[in-house]
């Protein structure tokens, strides 16, 4: 086995919460780019909860669905036969766009912003995303990068909105 998304339906069957989570409901089994389609998939479901939990209520959204998206992450690679960071696996993907999303308002061009910076440097992993790609084993090492990644969108988002190039921001208030 070695991560192709055939692999899962040897290893685990897809309804299985593990497969269901890891997967995000299948958007990495999607063929050509996993990563592109779960952060994708993250976008209506931020939309929802950033409209009537705010900002806060998405960066505990992807508080809440770290630690399950380590333990999908372990029993995926465990039922991959120890494949790291298998690429059909992209919960990462969506708690690291929550994350880059949780310091811009919902908004159409707020929102693309953050898919497309996310998906930049979640792609390029600057340091220290490389190296806890690299080093970090595990459904911690899966969710890491990306949330470091997640850590310089966010970054390059808000002070794209504090220069007004955005839409308003609900941190400012």
């Amino acid at each position: 086995m070695n991560g192709d998304p055939r692999d899962l339906t040897e290893g685990i069957a897809f309804l299985h919460p593990a497969s269901l989570l890891g997967t995000w409901f299948g958007c990495g089994l999607l063929p050509g780019l996993p990563g592109t389609w779960g952060s994708a998939a993250a976008l209506p479901f931020a939309w929802l909860i950033a409209t009537q939990a705010g900002s806060a209520g998405l960066l505990i959204a992807a508080a809440l669905l770290l630690p399950l998206g380590i333990w999908a992450s372990n029993v995926l690679i465990r039922r991959t036969g120890g494949v790291q960071d298998p690429g059909f696996v992209v919960i990462d993907e969506v708690v690291g766009q929550w994350v880059t999303l949780s310091v811009v308002s919902p908004g159409y061009i707020n929102y693309l912003t953050g898919f497309i910076l996310f998906r930049i440097f979640d792609v390029l992993k600057p340091w220290p995303a490389n190296s806890l790609d690299r080093n970090v084993r595990g459904g911690i090492g899966v969710m890491a990068d990306d949330l470091a990644s997640a850590l310089y969108a966010a970054l390059v988002l808000w002070g794209m909105q504090e220069l007004g190039l955005l839409e308003w921001n609900p941190l400012s208030s």
